[in-house]
């Protein structure tokens, strides 16, 4: 009896393992210390798969939620000042209006949302254009990375833009 009661519980174990999909874009969590200030950020991680991105995939002058799935999320443990505007220490969406010279960069206060389906222009707390640079080498995936000095970059196909946070 302890034999089969042992087997049965050992299949619903590995049934239930069995059962969670691996996310085709997974999620991504990066952070970066600047003195007191923490900066973190959570986005789900697309890859190119020989597909053009940016003005097909990701249409050029759209709001995109920067990234796969949930809209990302990023967090300042303290004050920050980005583009010369304060920004309370917080969780936030970061949205991105992606263009062929320049995107808008958007910081929104409802951060806990499924894409940009339900974005609101009215819960911006800032937003605000940065020149878009072209590489040589085509990144596969989707990256954002922050720097010990605060800059943060995203980074996909041939495009990348970057914008500084600092502490206020």
């Amino acid at each position: 009896m302890k034999k089969f009661l042992l087997s049965i519980l050992t299949l619903f174990i590995f049934s239930g393992l069995q059962a969670q999909e691996k996310r085709a874009s997974p999620l991504i969590n990066t952070s970066q210390e600047i003195g007191n200030l923490e900066i973190k950020i959570q986005y789900g991680q697309p890859s190119m798969k020989g597909r053009t991105i940016f003005g097909d995939l990701v249409p050029f002058d759209k709001v995109w939620r920067t990234g796969a799935n949930e809209a990302t999320v990023i967090e300042f443990t303290e004050d920050v000042s980005i583009n010369g505007e304060v920004v309370k220490a917080g969780k936030y969406a970061l949205f991105t209006i992606p263009g062929k010279k320049e995107w808008t960069i958007i910081i929104n206060s409802v951060w806990n949302q499924w894409g940009a389906y339900n974005y609101d222009s009215e819960k911006d707390v800032i937003s605000f254009k940065v020149p878009a640079k072209q590489s040589k080498s085509p990144a596969e995936k989707f990256s954002i990375e922050i720097s010990d000095k605060g800059v943060i970059s995203l980074s996909w196909e041939t495009t990348r833009v970057n914008f500084s946070v600092e502490k206020a």
